[in-house]
């Protein structure tokens, strides 16, 4: 062999393979409440030899007002419906790939120590479980899902005017989940799937079906991340083993 034909040789077996890219990774935005079962989720994807995935976890409100801004990302996963139609509405998601994948429930949780009787029912003497100066945590109702769904559940029994003034507004589900686990909180209002997760809550009540709007989370391949990577990820969490790992976590699959 020649010396130019050796260094040929050479230059090809280091040169990286069009197929094997190690550093490539997917970066998916999704709503706090689906941190452990997206992580989950992400075992699955890459024990299949797939890119690696990194998440971004915080409120959905959150995550689309990242988005607008210019964030980076493949995928956008939100806790509702009317947070991923202002994504929609910006031409932030490829809308062709939105679908709705999972539900949720909402819970009344408190320390797992003082766990009180509580039955939700139309004009319940909440303030009274909460005592003379206990708060409700619970994600900001102004703009977190979980917080939304709260306010409506409330609204819908008759209990927002008195207890509105007693909230403890938390950034995402998450934060009202840890101020119930700190004792912070005597109540709080998180989803199923949070409590689920939680070591030092425990749920004092379900709300029952029919107080809010559908507790739903679409899933979508934004529009600046849209590859065929990120496609073959949104198909991916569709496919039966994706949605057992969603449900081995609480969620209710579509």
């Amino acid at each position: 062999m020649t010396r130019r034909a050796l260094l040929a040789a050479i230059a090809a077996s280091l040169a990286p393979s069009a197929h094997a890219q190690p550093n490539d990774s997917l970066l998916v935005f999704a709503a706090a409440s689906l941190t452990e079962a997206m992580q989950d989720v992400a075992k699955l994807w890459e024990a299949s030899g797939n890119p690696r995935l990194r998440f971004n976890f915080a409120a959905s409100s959150t995550l689309a007002r990242q988005l607008e801004q210019g964030a980076q990302a493949n995928l956008f996963a939100s806790a509702d419906q009317p947070w991923m139609d202002w994504a929609q509405s910006r031409s932030l998601i490829a809308t062709e790939t939105r679908r709705t994948l999972l539900g949720n429930r909402l819970v009344l949780v408190a320390p797992a120590d003082k766990v009180p009787t509580v039955t939700i029912t139309p004009g319940m003497d909440l303030l009274s479980v909460l005592g003379s100066n206990g708060r409700l945590a619970v994600a900001d109702p102004s703009n977190v899902p979980a917080g939304l769904y709260a306010r409506q559940a409330l609204t819908k029994l008759g209990l927002w005017p008195a207890i509105e003034p007693r909230l403890a507004r938390a950034e995402s589900v998450r934060s009202a989940l840890l101020l119930v686990e700190r004792g912070e909180a005597p109540l709080g209002i998180v989803y199923a799937t949070d409590a689920a997760v939680a070591r030092g809550v425990r749920v004092a009540a379900t709300f029952p079906p029919g107080l809010t709007d559908p507790i739903a989370y679409p899933f979508a391949v934004t529009r600046a991340g849209d590859t065929p990577a990120a496609r073959r990820l949104m198909a991916f969490l569709a496919t039966p083993p994706a949605l057992e790992a969603f449900a081995r976590r609480g969620f209710i699959t579509q």
